[in-house]
């Protein structure tokens, strides 16, 4: 969001060391004593270097001072003060920039004590692209840099997907991707299906296209009824003229339009465009649900559940939520809360500035907007209630797990293996993760395997994946697995589950105790006879297979982490085939770009023709020299000389 010109290089406050061996109260004492009293933010430090608490204020010399009382600290802040063992500190120009710096470093370092967003995957967007002599109508994630009209944000991929399934029968725009519309000799199905108006084959005139790609821009831009209308006047004229096939083109058109207005659910009349935040509480959990509202149509909404002590107020989360939320986002111009803050105004500000626009947040008591936040409540409330009901349901099968398998404590992290390839070839491992809240596709990890001798060696490749993944973790976090249960995903599992039966188990399990994991509680999920689902084998080292119970909610759960594993290896394989389809053994030649392999393949027709092609011959194509030829010769004559 923001980038302090000082933030590069943290600066510590001037001569600033800390007392030796120093902590705690003593240790923040000292550092105050030489505090500017000046806006900016600072870093508390355990005594493992790992940062706590990220903090602003507007005068960092009085801020920090307050935790130099002896008295009136809740019990998080007095934990927090007594770990504190190091300090840094950063003076920025105003309380607005330590306040967007403060939001920067939360969501990158994610302080254990601070408030948390943990859902931070970008927002989906409708894209009419222009960069093109035909418009397209695509979706789009990420980074805005083709040319053309951005409508959003959607709440979600599926909310985009059935807007532009409905805005295609709407305004028959392509959604084909230039090559494939480069490469069109006749029209295809969406044509058929009226969908698409087939400009790739002119059965629409440039003009009458442009046309609907300007219909499609003012419909989501909010002039709906506008675009209707002339629809309707269009309708009439051709019904009149008797040419009732173009006539009922529109009316499809029309009830296509009325189809995405009416679905939209709430559509605010007075709310052009605004961001609508909705907190409840209930049990120590906080789920915020947030609605998107753009030309007077609701967008959908999505529901985040941030990570938080019990001791934070509803109004502590907010703010630190909303900073952290529009780190990376488009930010509106009008945002609606249900719970007031303490710094609005300098919230206020602090978007403004990252907007470059004049940014209003506000608290509504009446009308409209008011009806909108309770609606936002009522549904943050109600997704909390699912998730805590869905999160006790996953405890008690967590603790199923734990007494199946002989664990010591009930399982936070469980990690599933399997493999994937066809006859040896592309192969890849993957590995998924389960805990409390469900899968952690964060977490997800795929391994191609590297080595050549492998072939469709299962063992080899089980044996490959875990000594890889075990390896990196000893490296990057040490066998000190104890206090992983205090961070928000740990990164030690408490069981492996592993894909296949006794000799997949024996593979596995060698590996671990040559890393010296052999305490690391391991597991084997073999399918039964005739691969029969609820007949599955479970193998543990030193103990005799088992099976659960037909009806076992555990078996079930068990199934479930086992078929999730073999969709991502399934599809990390897939993934892994279809690019190495595509790959031309021209591009393996040094000296080959794409402007020359070009030439060659036009002169020779395939690359297989090429390395059948002489010296002479390879030399007469435009921009290939002789040493060149010699070259390409040689790469695929080497094995035969």
């Amino acid at each position: 969001m923001y980038e302090s010109p000082m933030t590069s290089e943290p600066a510590q406050a001037p001569d600033e060391s800390p007392i030796p061996d120093a902590r705690g109260t003593d240790l923040i004492r000292d550092f105050v004593s030489r505090l500017p009293a000046k806006p900016g933010v600072y870093r508390m430090y355990d005594a493992k270097g790992d940062v706590i608490y990220v903090g602003k204020a507007r005068n960092l010399k009085n801020r920090v001072s307050n935790y130099t009382r002896a008295w009136g600290h809740t019990a998080r802040i007095a934990t927090m003060i007594s770990l504190t063992a190091n300090m840094e500190f950063v003076t920025t120009a105003t309380e607005a920039e330590a306040l967007l710096l403060e939001a920067n470093l939360i969501k990158k370092l994610k302080p254990r004590f601070n408030v948390i967003l943990r859902d931070d995957k970008s927002f989906p967007y409708i894209l009419i692209a222009r960069d093109h002599g035909v418009a397209q109508l695509a979706k789009h994630r990420g980074a805005r840099n083709r040319k053309g009209s951005y409508f959003g944000p959607f709440a979600s991929a599926g909310a985009v997907n059935r807007a532009i399934n409905t805005l295609q029968k709407a305004f028959l725009l392509r959604t084909c991707t230039d090559s494939v519309y480069a490469n069109r000799t006749r029209p295809c199905l969406l044509y058929q299906i009226k969908r698409c108006a087939a400009p790739c084959v002119d059965y629409i005139t440039p003009d009458a296209y442009g046309e609907l790609a300007k219909e499609a821009e003012a419909f989501l831009n909010g002039k709906s009824q506008t675009v209707k209308a002339e629809l309707a006047k269009q309708m009439e004229e051709a019904a009149e003229n008797l040419d009732f096939e173009r006539a009922a083109t529109y009316r499809d058109r029309i009830q296509a339009m009325s189809f995405v207005t009416q679905t939209q659910g709430i559509n605010p009349q007075g709310v052009e465009e605004a961001d609508v935040f909705g907190l409840a509480q209930e049990g120590g959990q906080t789920c915020i649900q947030v609605f998107f509202f753009r030309s007077f149509q609701n967008w959908g909404n999505r529901a985040y559940y941030p990570k938080a002590d019990r001791s934070h107020e509803a109004p502590e989360i907010m703010a630190s939520f909303l900073a952290q939320f529009y780190d990376d986002k488009p930010i509106p111009d009008l945002v609606l809360l249900s719970h007031d803050i303490e710094e609005r105004e300098l919230l206020e500000e602090a978007l403004s500035t990252h907007a470059g626009r004049r940014i209003e947040v506000a608290v509504p008591q009446r009308g409209e907007k008011k009806t909108l936040v309770e609606h936002a409540v009522t549904n943050a409330r109600e997704a909390l209630g699912r998730k805590m009901a869905e999160t006790s349901s996953q405890a008690k099968l967590l603790e199923g797990v734990q007494k199946a398998f002989d664990l010591p404590d009930v399982p936070r992290r469980i990690e599933v293996y399997d493999n994937s390839h066809i006859q040896g070839t592309n192969p890849v491992g993957g590995m998924i993760v389960a805990g409390p809240d469900g899968f952690i596709k964060s977490q997800y990890r795929k391994f191609n395997i590297r080595s050549d001798e492998i072939g469709s060696d299962d063992f080899a490749m089980m044996r490959e994946v875990l000594t890889r993944r075990f390896s990196r973790l000893l490296k990057e976090q040490g066998e000190e697995r104890g206090e992983e249960q205090a961070k928000d995903v740990q990164a030690w599992p408490d069981l492996v589950l592993i894909d296949g039966g006794q000799g997949q188990l024996s593979a596995a399990k060698a590996v671990l105790d040559e890393l010296g994991l052999s305490d690391l509680p391991v597991a084997g999920v073999a399918k039964g006879p005739d691969r029969d689902a609820g007949r599955e084998h479970f193998y543990l080292p030193g103990r005799a297979s088992f099976m659960l119970e037909a009806r076992d909610p555990v078996l079930y759960y068990i199934q479930r982490l086992r078929d999730e594993a073999h969709r991502f290896a399934i599809g990390s394989h897939r993934a892994r085939r279809s690019k190495a389809i595509g790959v031309n053994p021209l591009d393996e030649v040094p000296g080959i770009g794409p402007l020359r392999k070009k030439a060659l393949l036009q002169a020779f027709g395939s690359a297989k023709a090429v390395s059948r092609a002489s010296v002479t011959d390879l030399a007469a194509v435009e921009g290939v020299s002789h040493a060149l030829a010699q070259a390409i010769y040689d790469h695929f004559h080497e094995s035969a000389e």
